[in-house]
């Protein structure tokens, strides 16, 4: 990560979390077509955001203009206040039909999935908005994931139907904590992924490479170090290289952006309402505890996201 990186410091400190999943290969193709910083902002076809949301669910308050914007520094956005429900931690929701819930506008979709918190992606488009005024144009290439998505994408793996490595991990890796190790590298257990909670988007590209060997990516990714904590928005995996950097959780992810006024509250809750009890009900989840994956991979974020 940059050192120069300045975050927003947030009314609730809290300590770790992570998600992630690897897209489907429609989202990967969406993603490649949308890759592109545009000079003239963004288009501007789609329905007003009020148009597209459900009525109000719990109460957070709505972020100030950014610095750029404002001539001020950003207001520190503050967590949720009400305990959350465990179907939201988990995933186990649709929502299509929760009012904590909205689409996301689609001039601003960039993938097959289009559903984030409301407060999330409120502050998503106030960014997108901003951002295209400097010249970059931001697409969400995956948002919201349930229990049953992020299933999926685990047992997909886990099976071999989906090659991990160029591999089929169920003989490459017959060993349960081995093969779940080695999917955990990008892509989270059924019910751990931060993707359940609507908060988390993944912008513009799915690779790495992107920003850091192209021109456009990495202009883009400047742009988002600098400014996205002023929406409220934290890198939450970053590097795992040299020295202090984060030795747990998932591989650097440049592309996963998190919303922390809402996902620090998720967090905090997360060990206390979750546990190993509940990480059950697909293959493979017998190697969660000793994995400690609640530790070592929903906590296993960049400080950035915990400050």
């Amino acid at each position: 990560m940059t050192s120069g990186r300045t975050f927003a410091s947030l009314a609730l400190a809290l300590a770790l979390a992570a998600c992630s999943g690897n897209p489907t290969p429609e989202e990967v193709a969406a993603a490649q077509a949308v890759i592109t910083p545009t000079s003239a902002g963004v288009t501007t076809e789609t329905a007003s955001l009020d148009e597209q949301q459900p009525p109000a669910g719990e109460a957070t308050p709505a972020d100030q203009p950014p610095p750029e914007a404002a001539g001020e520094p950003a207001a520190e956005p503050a967590p949720a206040s009400s305990h959350v429900d465990l179907k939201y931690l988990i995933g186990d929701i649709d929502p299509a039909t929760d009012p904590k819930f909205t689409r996301i506008p689609q001039k601003y979709i960039g993938g097959s999935r289009v559903w984030g918190h409301k407060d999330a992606v409120d502050a998503f488009v106030r960014m997108a908005e901003d951002a295209a005024q400097n010249g970059y144009q931001l697409k969400i290439v995956s948002s919201f994931r349930s229990f049953s998505d992020q299933k999926r994408i685990w047992e997909d793996k886990w099976t071999g139907k989906t090659l991990v490595g160029g591999r089929k991990l169920n003989s490459a890796l017959p060993d349960p904590k081995a093969r779940a190790l080695k999917i955990l590298e990008y892509s989270s257990m059924p019910g751990t992924s931060r993707h359940h909670w609507g908060t988390d988007f993944d912008i513009n590209a799915l690779d790495n490479g992107y920003f850091t060997n192209t021109k456009d990516g990495r202009k883009l990714y400047d742009w988002l170090v600098g400014h996205a904590a002023n929406y409220g928005f934290c890198q939450v995996y970053d590097t795992k290289k040299g020295e202090g950097a984060r030795k747990t959780g998932y591989e650097e992810e440049k592309w996963h952006w998190s919303y922390r006024p809402v996902a620090d509250w998720y967090l905090r809750q997360y060990p206390i309402d979750v546990g190993y009890e509940r990480l059950t009900g697909f293959q493979g989840s017998e190697a969660a505890q000793s994995i400690d994956v609640i530790t070592n991979y929903v906590q296993g974020i960049s400080a950035e996201c915990r400050q």
